[in-house]
């Protein structure tokens, strides 16, 4: 299973404009030193987000605002901004099973059925948890 570390520092980026995006001027290099990602990385997230309408991205002057209201933005949504097609990379499946094996003609067929369950469920994990939650958790864990 593999969901991208891009997710992760998405949320990471997301957080630190919630935090300092009113008061400092939010930059690539800044969450690049916060998160400690390469910058390029880094600006391609911030490229989704804004794409996504997530957070604004003033030019020029350069800084990230949030554009949403945090219950409006899940980690389903994040993840989907940053990689479309998270899901279908979610599970491999061996990709030759032989033909001629009763089981082998058939598993990629059973694969699909658990796996999609899988990904459902997943899914509205993901969409129940809001940027919200996760500030609340921060918040908490960082005692401000």
């Amino acid at each position: 299973m593999h969901i991208s570390t891009k997710c992760s520092v998405a949320i990471h980026c997301l957080i630190f404009i919630y935090e300092y995006g009113d008061t400092k001027k939010v930059t690539s290099e800044l969450l690049s030193l916060s998160s400690g990602t390469n910058s390029v990385t880094i600006r391609n997230i911030l490229s989704a987000l804004k794409k996504d309408g997530i957070i604004s991205i003033k030019f020029g002057t350069g800084g990230a605002t949030m554009n949403c209201p945090l219950n409006e933005i899940t980690l389903y949504r994040i993840c989907k901004a940053i990689e479309p097609d998270f899901l279908t990379k979610l599970f491999g499946i061996h990709s030759s099973p032989s033909p001629f094996c009763p089981i082998g003609k058939k598993i990629h067929n059973v694969l699909d059925i658990s796996y999609q369950k899988i990904q459902e469920d997943l899914c509205s994990s993901m969409k129940s948890i809001t940027m919200e939650d996760v500030i609340a958790e921060y918040t908490l864990l960082c005692g401000t």
